[in-house]
Protein backbone atom coordinates (compact mmCIF):
# COMPACT_ATOMS: atom_id res chain seq x y z
CA UNK A 1 0.00 0.00 0.00
CA UNK A 2 1.47 3.37 -0.96
CA UNK A 3 2.58 5.51 2.02
CA UNK A 4 0.20 8.30 1.05
CA UNK A 5 -2.83 5.96 1.27
CA UNK A 6 -1.64 4.51 4.60
CA UNK A 7 -1.40 8.01 6.07
CA UNK A 8 -4.87 8.87 4.78
CA UNK A 9 -6.30 5.72 6.33
CA UNK A 10 -4.62 6.46 9.65
CA UNK A 11 -6.02 9.97 9.65
CA UNK A 12 -9.45 8.46 9.12
CA UNK A 13 -9.11 5.67 11.68
CA UNK A 14 -7.60 7.64 14.59
CA UNK A 15 -10.60 9.93 15.16
CA UNK A 16 -12.97 6.97 14.87
CA UNK A 17 -10.92 4.99 17.38
CA UNK A 18 -10.77 7.95 19.75
CA UNK A 19 -14.54 8.37 19.53
CA UNK A 20 -15.03 4.64 20.09
CA UNK A 21 -12.80 4.69 23.20
CA UNK A 22 -14.68 7.73 24.54
CA UNK A 23 -17.98 5.88 24.10
CA UNK A 24 -16.59 2.83 25.90
CA UNK A 25 -15.44 5.04 28.79
CA UNK A 26 -18.83 6.75 28.90
CA UNK A 27 -20.75 3.49 29.09
CA UNK A 28 -18.54 2.34 31.98
CA UNK A 29 -19.50 5.38 34.00
CA UNK A 30 -22.32 5.01 36.55
CA UNK A 31 -25.77 6.35 35.89
CA UNK A 32 -26.95 9.00 38.34
CA UNK A 33 -30.48 9.40 39.68
CA UNK A 34 -30.76 12.59 41.75
CA UNK A 35 -34.08 12.82 43.62
CA UNK A 36 -34.71 16.23 45.16
CA UNK A 37 -37.68 17.28 47.27
CA UNK A 38 -38.97 20.74 48.17
CA UNK A 39 -39.20 21.82 51.83
CA UNK A 40 -38.46 18.41 53.35
CA UNK A 41 -36.98 18.68 56.81
CA UNK A 42 -34.16 16.52 58.07
CA UNK A 43 -36.53 15.26 60.76
CA UNK A 44 -39.18 14.21 58.20
CA UNK A 45 -37.93 10.65 57.79
CA UNK A 46 -38.92 7.55 59.66
CA UNK A 47 -35.24 6.66 59.93
CA UNK A 48 -34.47 9.98 61.63
CA UNK A 49 -36.60 8.91 64.56
CA UNK A 50 -39.76 10.90 63.90
CA UNK A 51 -42.64 9.08 65.60
CA UNK A 52 -45.13 9.55 62.75
CA UNK A 53 -43.21 9.91 59.47
CA UNK A 54 -44.16 7.18 56.98
CA UNK A 55 -41.16 6.78 54.65
CA UNK A 56 -40.55 3.03 54.19
CA UNK A 57 -38.93 3.41 50.76
CA UNK A 58 -36.52 6.12 51.88
CA UNK A 59 -35.76 4.20 55.06
CA UNK A 60 -34.93 1.13 52.96
CA UNK A 61 -32.73 3.21 50.65
CA UNK A 62 -30.89 4.55 53.69
CA UNK A 63 -30.14 1.01 54.88
CA UNK A 64 -28.74 0.17 51.43
CA UNK A 65 -26.38 3.15 51.30
CA UNK A 66 -25.12 6.08 53.33
CA UNK A 67 -27.09 8.44 55.57
CA UNK A 68 -25.54 11.90 55.90
CA UNK A 69 -26.86 13.13 59.24
CA UNK A 70 -25.23 16.56 59.07
CA UNK A 71 -26.04 17.71 55.56
CA UNK A 72 -27.02 21.37 55.21
CA UNK A 73 -27.99 23.96 52.62
CA UNK A 74 -26.13 27.27 52.53
CA UNK A 75 -29.38 29.24 52.07
CA UNK A 76 -32.68 27.92 53.47
CA UNK A 77 -35.03 28.93 50.66
CA UNK A 78 -35.72 27.57 47.18
CA UNK A 79 -33.91 29.57 44.46
CA UNK A 80 -30.55 30.35 46.08
CA UNK A 81 -30.34 26.82 47.44
CA UNK A 82 -30.90 25.37 43.97
CA UNK A 83 -28.40 27.82 42.50
CA UNK A 84 -25.78 26.66 45.00
CA UNK A 85 -26.59 23.01 44.26
CA UNK A 86 -26.00 23.36 40.54
CA UNK A 87 -23.08 25.84 40.61
CA UNK A 88 -21.29 25.28 43.96
CA UNK A 89 -21.44 29.02 44.57
CA UNK A 90 -23.37 31.18 47.02
CA UNK A 91 -26.59 32.89 46.00
CA UNK A 92 -25.09 36.28 46.86
CA UNK A 93 -22.39 35.68 44.24
CA UNK A 94 -25.00 34.88 41.59
CA UNK A 95 -27.39 37.73 42.35
CA UNK A 96 -29.98 35.31 43.81
CA UNK A 97 -30.13 36.10 47.55
CA UNK A 98 -33.79 35.03 48.01
CA UNK A 99 -36.45 33.04 46.19
CA UNK A 100 -37.17 34.36 42.71
CA UNK A 101 -40.56 36.05 42.44
CA UNK A 102 -41.60 35.42 38.81
CA UNK A 103 -44.01 38.39 38.68
CA UNK A 104 -41.73 40.94 40.35
CA UNK A 105 -38.45 39.56 39.00
CA UNK A 106 -39.24 38.21 35.52
CA UNK A 107 -35.66 38.56 34.28
CA UNK A 108 -33.87 37.18 37.33
CA UNK A 109 -32.32 33.73 37.25
CA UNK A 110 -29.14 31.72 37.04
CA UNK A 111 -26.63 33.91 35.18
CA UNK A 112 -26.32 32.97 31.52
CA UNK A 113 -23.06 31.12 30.94
CA UNK A 114 -22.86 29.57 34.41
CA UNK A 115 -20.98 26.30 34.04
CA UNK A 116 -23.01 23.71 35.91
CA UNK A 117 -22.07 20.17 36.83
CA UNK A 118 -24.96 19.09 34.59
CA UNK A 119 -23.26 20.75 31.62
CA UNK A 120 -19.96 19.04 32.40
CA UNK A 121 -21.63 15.63 32.67
CA UNK A 122 -23.48 16.31 29.42
CA UNK A 123 -20.25 17.23 27.65
CA UNK A 124 -18.66 14.04 28.99
CA UNK A 125 -21.30 11.91 27.29
CA UNK A 126 -24.14 11.75 29.81
CA UNK A 127 -27.75 11.84 28.68
CA UNK A 128 -29.20 14.43 31.07
CA UNK A 129 -32.75 15.19 32.13
CA UNK A 130 -34.70 17.27 34.62
CA UNK A 131 -38.23 16.39 35.65
CA UNK A 132 -39.97 18.85 37.95
CA UNK A 133 -39.11 22.18 39.53
CA UNK A 134 -36.47 24.57 38.14
CA UNK A 135 -37.04 27.99 39.85
CA UNK A 136 -33.83 29.48 38.45
CA UNK A 137 -35.37 31.74 35.83
CA UNK A 138 -38.38 31.72 33.54
CA UNK A 139 -36.96 33.29 30.37
CA UNK A 140 -35.86 31.12 27.46
CA UNK A 141 -32.25 32.23 28.02
CA UNK A 142 -32.46 30.65 31.48
CA UNK A 143 -34.22 27.46 30.40
CA UNK A 144 -32.81 24.26 31.96
CA UNK A 145 -31.65 23.08 28.54
CA UNK A 146 -29.32 26.12 28.40
CA UNK A 147 -27.43 24.74 31.40
CA UNK A 148 -26.77 21.17 30.30
CA UNK A 149 -30.07 19.30 30.40
CA UNK A 150 -31.01 17.40 27.24
CA UNK A 151 -34.56 16.94 28.44
CA UNK A 152 -36.91 19.00 30.59
CA UNK A 153 -40.44 18.29 31.75
CA UNK A 154 -41.85 20.34 34.60
CA UNK A 155 -42.23 23.97 35.58
CA UNK A 156 -39.80 26.86 35.45
CA UNK A 157 -41.52 28.89 38.20
CA UNK A 158 -41.30 28.08 41.88
CA UNK A 159 -44.81 26.77 42.28
CA UNK A 160 -47.27 24.28 40.86
CA UNK A 161 -50.62 23.18 42.25
CA UNK A 162 -50.80 19.89 44.08
CA UNK A 163 -53.34 18.58 41.58
CA UNK A 164 -53.98 19.05 37.83
CA UNK A 165 -50.89 21.19 37.19
CA UNK A 166 -49.89 23.01 34.02
CA UNK A 167 -46.44 21.68 33.15
CA UNK A 168 -44.02 22.19 30.30
CA UNK A 169 -43.85 19.06 28.19
CA UNK A 170 -42.27 18.75 24.76
CA UNK A 171 -41.62 22.50 24.87
CA UNK A 172 -45.27 23.44 25.45
CA UNK A 173 -47.28 24.19 28.58
CA UNK A 174 -49.98 21.58 29.06
CA UNK A 175 -52.54 20.98 31.77
CA UNK A 176 -52.16 17.42 33.01
CA UNK A 177 -54.77 15.67 35.13
CA UNK A 178 -53.73 13.98 38.35
CA UNK A 179 -51.66 14.54 41.48
CA UNK A 180 -48.50 16.50 40.67
CA UNK A 181 -46.22 14.19 42.66
CA UNK A 182 -47.53 11.16 40.77
CA UNK A 183 -47.30 12.92 37.40
CA UNK A 184 -43.65 13.86 37.93
CA UNK A 185 -42.84 10.29 38.97
CA UNK A 186 -44.61 9.00 35.84
CA UNK A 187 -42.38 11.11 33.61
CA UNK A 188 -39.26 10.19 35.56
CA UNK A 189 -40.09 6.55 34.91
CA UNK A 190 -40.59 7.28 31.21
CA UNK A 191 -37.16 8.92 31.10
CA UNK A 192 -35.60 5.82 32.70
CA UNK A 193 -37.26 3.54 30.15
CA UNK A 194 -35.99 5.69 27.30
CA UNK A 195 -32.50 5.80 28.83
CA UNK A 196 -31.86 2.06 28.75
CA UNK A 197 -30.23 2.57 25.35
CA UNK A 198 -28.73 5.98 26.24
CA UNK A 199 -26.42 5.16 29.11
CA UNK A 200 -24.83 6.73 30.98
CA UNK A 201 -27.63 9.02 32.09
CA UNK A 202 -28.11 11.59 34.80
CA UNK A 203 -31.72 12.23 35.77
CA UNK A 204 -32.74 14.92 38.26
CA UNK A 205 -36.23 14.49 39.69
CA UNK A 206 -37.29 17.67 41.49
CA UNK A 207 -40.56 17.08 43.32
CA UNK A 208 -42.67 20.05 44.39
CA UNK A 209 -43.82 18.21 47.52
CA UNK A 210 -43.84 18.53 50.47
CA UNK A 211 -44.07 22.27 49.76
CA UNK A 212 -47.41 23.88 50.63
CA UNK A 213 -50.18 23.40 49.75
CA UNK A 214 -49.89 19.87 51.05
CA UNK A 215 -53.35 18.61 50.14
CA UNK A 216 -54.82 16.89 48.26
CA UNK A 217 -52.82 13.70 48.40
CA UNK A 218 -53.68 10.15 47.42
CA UNK A 219 -56.08 8.39 49.79
CA UNK A 220 -53.42 5.88 50.77
CA UNK A 221 -51.05 8.70 51.73
CA UNK A 222 -53.67 10.48 53.84
CA UNK A 223 -55.06 7.40 55.61
CA UNK A 224 -52.33 7.08 58.31
CA UNK A 225 -52.75 10.72 59.32
CA UNK A 226 -56.47 11.42 59.00
CA UNK A 227 -57.22 10.66 62.66
CA UNK A 228 -53.72 11.11 64.06
CA UNK A 229 -53.10 13.17 67.17
CA UNK A 230 -49.45 13.92 66.40
CA UNK A 231 -46.69 14.52 68.87
CA UNK A 232 -45.26 18.00 68.28
CA UNK A 233 -41.75 19.18 69.17
CA UNK A 234 -42.40 21.82 71.84
CA UNK A 235 -46.05 22.09 72.92
CA UNK A 236 -45.05 24.29 75.89
CA UNK A 237 -43.74 27.10 73.70
CA UNK A 238 -45.49 30.32 74.85
CA UNK A 239 -48.67 31.07 72.89
CA UNK A 240 -48.08 28.19 70.45
CA UNK A 241 -51.17 27.52 68.32
CA UNK A 242 -51.22 23.82 69.06
CA UNK A 243 -54.33 22.85 67.04
CA UNK A 244 -52.89 24.54 63.95
CA UNK A 245 -49.47 22.91 64.39
CA UNK A 246 -51.09 19.49 64.71
CA UNK A 247 -53.24 19.98 61.61
CA UNK A 248 -50.27 21.19 59.56
CA UNK A 249 -48.19 18.27 60.84
CA UNK A 250 -50.79 15.78 59.59
CA UNK A 251 -50.97 17.40 56.15
CA UNK A 252 -47.20 17.83 55.84
CA UNK A 253 -46.42 14.22 56.75
CA UNK A 254 -49.08 13.01 54.30
CA UNK A 255 -47.32 14.98 51.56
CA UNK A 256 -44.00 13.43 52.60
CA UNK A 257 -45.64 10.00 52.41
CA UNK A 258 -46.72 10.77 48.84
CA UNK A 259 -43.14 11.57 47.91
CA UNK A 260 -41.91 8.36 49.52
CA UNK A 261 -44.47 6.25 47.67
CA UNK A 262 -43.37 7.72 44.35
CA UNK A 263 -39.69 7.30 45.20
CA UNK A 264 -40.55 3.64 45.68
CA UNK A 265 -42.18 3.54 42.23
CA UNK A 266 -39.11 5.06 40.59
CA UNK A 267 -36.67 2.75 42.37
CA UNK A 268 -38.80 -0.28 41.49
CA UNK A 269 -38.68 0.69 37.82
CA UNK A 270 -34.93 1.22 38.02
CA UNK A 271 -34.56 -2.34 39.28
CA UNK A 272 -36.95 -3.87 36.75
CA UNK A 273 -35.04 -2.20 33.92
CA UNK A 274 -31.82 -3.82 35.13
CA UNK A 275 -30.26 -0.42 35.89
CA UNK A 276 -30.03 -0.68 39.68
CA UNK A 277 -26.48 -2.03 40.01
CA UNK A 278 -24.92 0.65 37.81
CA UNK A 279 -26.90 3.62 39.09
CA UNK A 280 -25.97 5.95 41.93
CA UNK A 281 -29.15 7.06 43.69
CA UNK A 282 -29.09 10.32 45.63
CA UNK A 283 -31.95 11.66 47.72
CA UNK A 284 -31.90 15.14 49.20
CA UNK A 285 -33.91 18.35 49.57
CA UNK A 286 -33.43 22.05 48.92
CA UNK A 287 -33.67 23.03 52.60
CA UNK A 288 -35.23 22.04 55.87
CA UNK A 289 -38.47 23.00 57.60
CA UNK A 290 -39.94 24.02 60.94
CA UNK A 291 -43.25 22.74 62.24
CA UNK A 292 -43.80 24.49 65.55
CA UNK A 293 -40.09 24.35 66.36
CA UNK A 294 -39.09 27.57 68.15
CA UNK A 295 -42.66 28.79 67.69
CA UNK A 296 -42.53 28.97 63.89
CA UNK A 297 -43.42 27.06 60.76
CA UNK A 298 -41.93 27.27 57.27
CA UNK A 299 -38.21 27.59 56.41
CA UNK A 300 -35.63 30.42 56.52
CA UNK A 301 -38.35 32.96 55.81
CA UNK A 302 -40.31 31.54 58.73
CA UNK A 303 -43.76 32.47 60.04
CA UNK A 304 -44.79 32.57 63.69
CA UNK A 305 -47.45 29.99 64.51
CA UNK A 306 -48.67 31.60 67.71
CA UNK A 307 -51.95 32.89 69.09
CA UNK A 308 -50.19 36.20 69.81
CA UNK A 309 -47.25 37.33 67.65
CA UNK A 310 -44.31 39.52 68.69
CA UNK A 311 -44.59 43.14 67.48
CA UNK A 312 -43.43 44.14 64.02
CA UNK A 313 -40.21 46.05 63.44
CA UNK A 314 -39.14 48.38 60.65
CA UNK A 315 -37.92 45.53 58.41
CA UNK A 316 -39.81 42.54 59.78
CA UNK A 317 -43.63 42.47 59.64
CA UNK A 318 -45.69 40.94 62.40
CA UNK A 319 -45.98 37.22 61.85
CA UNK A 320 -42.55 36.85 60.25
CA UNK A 321 -39.51 35.16 61.81
CA UNK A 322 -36.57 35.10 59.35
CA UNK A 323 -34.01 32.63 60.69
CA UNK A 324 -31.03 30.37 60.16
CA UNK A 325 -32.10 27.65 62.58
CA UNK A 326 -30.70 24.17 62.02
CA UNK A 327 -34.22 22.93 61.24
CA UNK A 328 -34.29 25.35 58.30
CA UNK A 329 -30.79 24.44 57.12
CA UNK A 330 -30.55 20.69 57.70
CA UNK A 331 -31.55 18.50 54.75
CA UNK A 332 -32.30 14.76 54.64
CA UNK A 333 -29.59 13.16 52.51
CA UNK A 334 -29.13 9.55 51.41
CA UNK A 335 -26.76 8.07 48.82
CA UNK A 336 -26.79 4.53 47.46
CA UNK A 337 -23.76 3.62 45.34
CA UNK A 338 -23.68 -0.13 44.71
CA UNK A 339 -20.26 -1.67 45.12
CA UNK A 340 -18.75 1.49 46.61
CA UNK A 341 -20.75 2.53 49.67
CA UNK A 342 -21.07 -0.04 52.42
CA UNK A 343 -24.77 -0.58 53.19
CA UNK A 344 -25.86 0.97 56.47
CA UNK A 345 -23.14 3.62 56.47
CA UNK A 346 -23.73 6.71 58.62
CA UNK A 347 -21.67 9.83 57.96
CA UNK A 348 -21.50 12.43 60.72
CA UNK A 349 -19.20 14.95 59.05
CA UNK A 350 -20.73 18.29 58.09
CA UNK A 351 -21.40 18.66 54.36
CA UNK A 352 -23.37 21.18 52.31
CA UNK A 353 -25.14 21.46 48.98
CA UNK A 354 -22.01 23.19 47.63
CA UNK A 355 -20.32 19.80 47.79
CA UNK A 356 -22.56 18.12 45.19
CA UNK A 357 -20.70 19.68 42.24
CA UNK A 358 -17.26 18.13 42.85
CA UNK A 359 -18.80 14.96 44.29
CA UNK A 360 -20.85 14.22 41.19
CA UNK A 361 -17.93 14.96 38.91
CA UNK A 362 -15.70 12.55 40.83
CA UNK A 363 -18.42 9.89 40.85
CA UNK A 364 -18.67 10.20 37.07
CA UNK A 365 -14.93 10.40 36.46
CA UNK A 366 -15.21 13.89 34.98
CA UNK A 367 -12.51 16.48 35.61
CA UNK A 368 -13.29 19.99 36.82
CA UNK A 369 -12.05 22.53 34.26
CA UNK A 370 -9.27 24.70 35.64
CA UNK A 371 -11.17 27.92 34.86
CA UNK A 372 -14.34 26.96 36.78
CA UNK A 373 -14.54 28.35 40.32
CA UNK A 374 -16.43 26.34 42.94
CA UNK A 375 -16.53 26.29 46.73
CA UNK A 376 -17.52 22.71 47.48
CA UNK A 377 -15.39 19.69 48.31
CA UNK A 378 -15.97 16.15 47.07
CA UNK A 379 -17.44 13.87 49.71
CA UNK A 380 -16.46 10.71 47.82
CA UNK A 381 -13.68 9.89 50.32
CA UNK A 382 -16.27 10.00 53.12
CA UNK A 383 -18.60 7.76 51.15
CA UNK A 384 -15.81 5.25 50.65
CA UNK A 385 -15.04 5.22 54.37
CA UNK A 386 -11.58 6.70 53.96
CA UNK A 387 -9.93 8.32 56.97
CA UNK A 388 -9.57 11.88 55.71
CA UNK A 389 -9.18 15.20 57.45
CA UNK A 390 -12.48 17.06 57.21
CA UNK A 391 -13.50 20.59 58.11
CA UNK A 392 -16.81 20.44 59.98
CA UNK A 393 -17.30 24.20 60.15
CA UNK A 394 -20.10 25.59 58.02
CA UNK A 395 -21.02 29.03 56.64
CA UNK A 396 -24.51 30.06 55.53
CA UNK A 397 -26.23 33.22 54.33
CA UNK A 398 -29.72 34.54 53.69
CA UNK A 399 -30.78 38.04 52.69
CA UNK A 400 -34.58 38.06 52.80
CA UNK A 401 -36.27 40.66 50.58
CA UNK A 402 -39.90 39.65 50.03
CA UNK A 403 -41.79 39.18 53.30
CA UNK A 404 -39.02 40.77 55.38
CA UNK A 405 -35.69 42.53 54.89
CA UNK A 406 -32.57 41.07 56.48
CA UNK A 407 -28.93 40.30 55.77
CA UNK A 408 -28.30 37.19 57.89
CA UNK A 409 -24.87 35.56 57.88
CA UNK A 410 -23.96 32.53 59.96
CA UNK A 411 -20.91 30.56 61.02
CA UNK A 412 -21.45 27.16 62.61
CA UNK A 413 -19.09 24.72 64.26
CA UNK A 414 -20.19 21.41 65.76
CA UNK A 415 -20.32 23.20 69.13
CA UNK A 416 -21.38 26.80 68.46
CA UNK A 417 -23.44 28.83 66.01
CA UNK A 418 -23.32 32.61 65.53
CA UNK A 419 -25.87 34.45 63.38
CA UNK A 420 -25.44 38.13 62.54
CA UNK A 421 -28.06 40.29 60.84
CA UNK A 422 -26.18 43.11 59.16
CA UNK A 423 -29.38 45.01 58.39
CA UNK A 424 -31.11 44.76 61.75
CA UNK A 425 -29.02 45.53 64.85
CA UNK A 426 -30.22 43.59 67.85
CA UNK A 427 -31.12 40.42 65.93
CA UNK A 428 -27.80 38.62 66.38
CA UNK A 429 -27.98 35.13 67.88
CA UNK A 430 -25.56 32.70 69.50
CA UNK A 431 -26.37 29.10 70.34
CA UNK A 432 -24.31 26.50 72.20
CA UNK A 433 -25.33 23.57 70.02
CA UNK A 434 -23.82 20.78 72.07
CA UNK A 435 -25.85 21.88 75.12
CA UNK A 436 -28.80 23.42 73.29
CA UNK A 437 -29.40 21.59 69.98
CA UNK A 438 -32.95 22.99 69.81
CA UNK A 439 -31.50 26.52 69.72
CA UNK A 440 -33.88 27.65 72.45
CA UNK A 441 -31.48 29.89 74.37
CA UNK A 442 -29.86 32.86 72.65
CA UNK A 443 -26.59 33.64 74.46
CA UNK A 444 -25.66 36.72 72.45
CA UNK A 445 -25.95 39.03 75.49
CA UNK A 446 -24.06 36.75 77.85
CA UNK A 447 -21.49 38.43 80.10
CA UNK A 448 -19.35 35.29 80.19
CA UNK A 449 -15.77 35.93 79.01
CA UNK A 450 -15.79 32.51 77.33
CA UNK A 451 -18.95 33.33 75.38
CA UNK A 452 -17.61 36.75 74.39
CA UNK A 453 -14.48 35.07 73.08
CA UNK A 454 -16.59 32.64 71.03
CA UNK A 455 -18.59 35.55 69.57
CA UNK A 456 -15.43 37.40 68.59
CA UNK A 457 -13.90 34.31 67.00
CA UNK A 458 -16.99 33.33 65.00
CA UNK A 459 -17.66 36.93 64.02
CA UNK A 460 -14.19 37.10 62.51
CA UNK A 461 -14.93 33.88 60.62
CA UNK A 462 -18.09 35.44 59.17
CA UNK A 463 -16.14 38.51 58.06
CA UNK A 464 -13.53 36.29 56.46
CA UNK A 465 -16.13 34.30 54.53
CA UNK A 466 -17.94 37.43 53.35
CA UNK A 467 -14.70 38.93 52.07
CA UNK A 468 -13.72 35.68 50.34
CA UNK A 469 -16.88 35.66 48.22
CA UNK A 470 -17.03 39.46 47.83
CA UNK A 471 -20.41 39.57 49.56
CA UNK A 472 -22.46 42.54 48.26
CA UNK A 473 -23.51 43.31 51.84
CA UNK A 474 -19.97 44.56 52.50
CA UNK A 475 -20.62 47.39 50.02
CA UNK A 476 -23.73 48.62 51.83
Amino acid sequence: MPPRIRIALLLLIIPLATSWVARIEATERPNILFIFTDDQAGWALGASGHPHAKTPNLDALLKEGAYLRNAFTVTPVCSPSRASLISSRYGSELGIPDWIHPAREPNLGLPVGTVTWVKLLHDAGYHTGLVGKWHLGTTDEMHPTKFGYDYFMGFREGGAPTKDPTLEKDGKNQKIKGLTTDILADHAITFLKDSVSKQPFCLSVHFRAPHTRWLPVADEDWAPFADLDPTIPNPDYPNLNIPRVKQMTREYLASVAGVDRNVGRILKELKELGLEKNTIVIFSSDHGYNMGHNGIWHKGNGHWVLTKNPPATENIPAGQRPNLYDNSLRIPTIIRWPGTIKPGTTIDQTVSNLDWYPTLLEMAGVKLPSDVKIHGESIVPLLKGEDVKWDNDFYAEYSTKHQSHTHMRMYRTPEWKLIRDFLNPGRDELYHLTEDPAEAHNLIDSKSPEVKEVIAKLSAKIDEQMEAINDPVLKN
